[in-house]
C-alpha cells in the first residue's frame, strides 16, 4: 500500500491510500481518483515526505515519532475541515444527512413523483446524471445540486 498526498484544481488537499503506483496511475487514468471534499477528478499528487518505517524487529517496543499510542484515536488530515467553507459545507452534509432520505438513482423519478402529486412530499437526496437534472429545473421541479457526494463514495 502507498500513501498520497493529493490536491485537486480547487486547491483542496488530502490524502488516499492505494494498492501501488501502477493502481493510482491506471484510477487516475480512468478517471477514478476524485477530491474527498468537492468531488473533482482533476487531481494531482502533491510533494510529501516518504514515510518509511524500520523493520519490525528494530522497533518492537519502540513508540515511533508522531505516531499516536494504541489508546489514543487517530487523527488524520480529513478529519476535520481545512478552511472554514469547508467547514460549511461539512455541516450542510450531516444537516441534509440527518434530515433528508438518501434515495440513490432514483432521484430523478422520486423528485418528479413528489413535484406532479404522485408521492407525499418529503426531503431527498441522490444522484441524477446531467440530463436528468436540467429536464427537472425545465419542468419546474425545485432541485439544487448538493456540494458533496454521498458518504462512501469518496475514495
Amino acid at each position: 500500500m502507498i500513501q498520497y498526498s493529493l490536491k485537486c484544481s480547487k486547491d483542496h488537499k488530502f490524502d488516499s491510500w492505494f494498492q501501488s503506483a501502477a493502481a493510482f496511475d491506471k484510477l487516475q487514468n480512468a478517471g477514478l481518483v476524485t477530491c474527498a471534499i468537492c468531488g473533482t477528478v482533476d487531481v494531482k499528487k502533491v510533494l510529501m515526505a516518504p514515510a518509511v518505517r524500520p523493520a519490525r524487529k528494530s522497533a518492537a517496543g519502540k513508540p515511533q515519532p508522531n505516531e499516536p499510542r494504541p489508546d489514543e484515536p487517530r487523527r488524520g488530515p480529513l478529519s476535520a475541515p481545512a478552511s472554514p467553507a469547508e467547514q460549511m459545507v461539512a455541516e450542510m452534509r450531516k444537516q441534509v444527512e440527518a434530515n433528508s432520505e438518501y434515495v440513490g438513482a432514483d432521484f430523478a423519478k422520486r423528485a418528479r413523483a413528489m413535484h406532479d402529486g404522485d408521492a407525499p412530499e418529503k426531503s431527498i437526496y441522490g444522484e441524477a446524471k446531467i440530463d436528468e437534472a436540467r429536464k427537472l429545473l425545465e419542468d419546474g421541479v425545485p432541485v439544487v445540486p448538493l456540494p458533496f457526494r454521498q458518504s462512501g463514495k469518496d475514495n
